[in-house]
C-alpha cells in the first residue's frame, strides 16, 4: 500500500531506449582512453632527429679539436725551428780557427739532400749539452740533415770535445734540433767575387766565412693540410782564422818602432805582415777588419 503511494507521488518511471528497441536516439559512448602515447612512427622521427643533433655536435668537436691540433704542431715546429737556427747562430759565432793546426779547426760545409756544417767552438755554459762535457768548452759541432722516422728529414747536432774522438752515445743520440726537414740550404758570401756562393770548398777550409746564410724549411700538418714554414737567417762568425805568423812568436819580426804589427815594415831581412783585406758587406762598402 505505501509503495503504491510512493509511486504515485514520484510519477511513472521513463523506461529504457533498449528496451523499446530504439537504437537511434542514444548510440554505445566509447570508453574514455586511460592515457595518451606516441606511435611507432613518432618515435622513428623523434630518433632521427636527436641522431642528426648529436653528429653535428660530434662534427663540430671533432672539427675544433683538429683544428687546434694542426694549431698547436704549427706553432711547436716554428718555435723549433727558431731554436735551431739560434743553435747555430750561437755555436757559428764563437767559432775559432787556427791555420798551424787546420787539419783540427776545418771548417767545412755542404749543401744537397743531406747537407752539413761542421767547425769548432768555444761553447759557453748554456749550450746544450754543456754540462755533458764539463770543462771541455772548444767542441766540434756537427750539423746535418739525416733520415728520421716516417721516412721523414731531421737536423741533428753531434758535438765532441777538440782532440777526441765520437763517443758511441752522441753517435747514436744527437740532439734532434728539427723534424720534418723540407730542405736546409748554406750560402757563403765571397769576398772577391761579392756574391753568395753555395759551395765552401777544400780550397777554402782554411777560412771562416765572413758571412753565412741559413735557410731552413720545416713541413707542419698531415698530408692533407701540409704548409711549409721558411726560416732564413744570415750569420757574421765573429773570428777569423789565425795565421801562423800571428800564432808563432818566434816568426814574428821585432816590434821596435811599431814593426811586427800587420801593415808595418818588417826589419832587415825580415818581411812584413801584410794588412788583412777590408771586409765588404753585401751591397755595401768595404770596411776594414
Amino acid at each position: 500500500m505505501k509503495l503504491q503511494q510512493a509511486q504515485k507521488l514520484q510519477g511513472p518511471v521513463p523506461a529504457h531506449p533498449l528496451a523499446a528497441g530504439d537504437f537511434t536516439r542514444q548510440p554505445f559512448a566509447r570508453p574514455p582512453r586511460a592515457c595518451a602515447a606516441f606511435s611507432l612512427i613518432e618515435i622513428i622521427v623523434a630518433l632521427a632527429i636527436l641522431g642528426m643533433v648529436v653528429t653535428g655536435i660530434y662534427s663540430s668537436w671533432i672539427a675544433i679539436a683538429r683544428g687546434a691540433r694542426i694549431g698547436l704542431a704549427s706553432a711547436v715546429e716554428v718555435q723549433r725551428s727558431r731554436m735551431a737556427l739560434r743553435t747555430l747562430e750561437d755555436a757559428l759565432i764563437t767559432t775559432c780557427s787556427f791555420s798551424v793546426d787546420l787539419p783540427y779547426y776545418s771548417f767545412d760545409a755542404g749543401n744537397g739532400n743531406e747537407a752539413s756544417l761542421s767547425f769548432v767552438s768555444r761553447l759557453s755554459e748554456s749550450f746544450p749539452r754543456s754540462g755533458k762535457f764539463g770543462d771541455f768548452v772548444v767542441r766540434r759541432c756537427t750539423f746535418a740533415v739525416e733520415s728520421g722516422p716516417n721516412s721523414s728529414k731531421q737536423l741533428v747536432l753531434r758535438q765532441r770535445p777538440l782532440l777526441m774522438d765520437w763517443d758511441k752515445d752522441e753517435m747514436q743520440h744527437p740532439i734532434v734540433l728539427a723534424r720534418n726537414v723540407k730542405e736546409f740550404s748554406l750560402g757563403f758570401w765571397d769576398e772577391k767575387r761579392l756574391e753568395w756562393v753555395e759551395e765552401w770548398n777544400d780550397a777554402r777550409t782554411n777560412q771562416i766565412p765572413p758571412l753565412i746564410r741559413v735557410t731552413l724549411k720545416l713541413t707542419t700538418g698531415d698530408a692533407s693540410s701540409s704548409q711549409v714554414n721558411e726560416i732564413t737567417r744570415v750569420i757574421a762568425p765573429a773570428a777569423v782564422t789565425v795565421q801562423s805568423v800571428w800564432q808563432s812568436p818566434a816568426q814574428l819580426p821585432s816590434r821596435a818602432g811599431g814593426a811586427g804589427l800587420p801593415g808595418a815594415p818588417g826589419t832587415p831581412g825580415t818581411p812584413g805582415i801584410p794588412t788583412p783585406p777590408p771586409f765588404r758587406l753585401p751591397g755595401g762598402p768595404a770596411l776594414p777588419r
